[in-house]
């Protein structure tokens, strides 16, 4: 169960999905704060996505209100005082208010389950067996070799796949905000086939 208040990491071009592993560099002062204070508590931060290029604290830009909230799974200071991190997506929460008293953001949240059933399992597992048939034939197109894991749950697949595919931040953010993850498995092969991924490189998929 996630918190009611949680420390925010907004970034303009990164989104974090529930069960996926996520490297991040912390070098901003405020940000290495946010990660002592986490590490001294639960070691949950939240992920947002900004609405603008840069997070200026004086006058803080939007954020979209879904983010993903991650925990601290690994940390190594450095000789500079900045950290390298692993998160591993916790939950999706939505952004009810925001607080003011430290360096870096907080926020007030509202936790967003993701409902799980007979259907959506099988809806899922239908689309993990298209997603399979389709990226097979995109990485091969690409050069590269498919790096699709076997052993993975389908539901880790698919927000592996979200998180980790080339798409654009705000195509990732959508797939995000879908409520469960029948629909976001419906809507990544329908961003696929629109991309026309099979006439363009794919990267590989990140850490897991």
């Amino acid at each position: 169960m996630l918190p009611s208040l949680i420390p925010l990491f907004p970034l303009p071009n990164v989104v974090l999905f529930p069960s996926v592993f996520l490297p991040l560099h912390i070098f901003e002062p405020r940000y290495r704060q946010m990660l002592s204070d986490a590490l001294r508590g639960d070691r949950i931060i939240g992920m947002v996505l900004l609405k603008g290029r840069r997070d200026d604290i004086e006058e803080p830009p939007p954020v979209y209100p879904i983010g993903c909230a991650g925990l601290v799974s690994h940390a190594e200071t450095l000789q500079d005082g900045c950290s390298n991190i692993i998160l591993r997506g916790m939950q999706r929460f939505r952004v009810i208010g925001e607080e003011a008293d430290r360096a870096y953001r907080q926020a007030q949240i509202e936790p967003l389950p993701e409902p799980a059933s007979d259907a959506i399992r099988v809806e899922v597992r239908q689309a993990r067996t298209q997603l399979e048939t389709l990226l097979a034939g995109r990485f091969e197109a690409g050069g590269g070799a498919a790096m699709l894991p076997g052993d993975m749950a389908d539901e880790d697949l698919v927000n592996t796949l979200a998180q980790y595919l080339d798409f654009d931040p705000v195509e990732k953010q959508a797939l995000l905000e879908r409520d469960d993850t029948a629909s976001r498995s419906r809507a990544l092969i329908e961003l696929i086939e629109l991309r026309a991924l099979a006439t363009q490189p794919l990267a590989g998929l990140g850490p897991q």
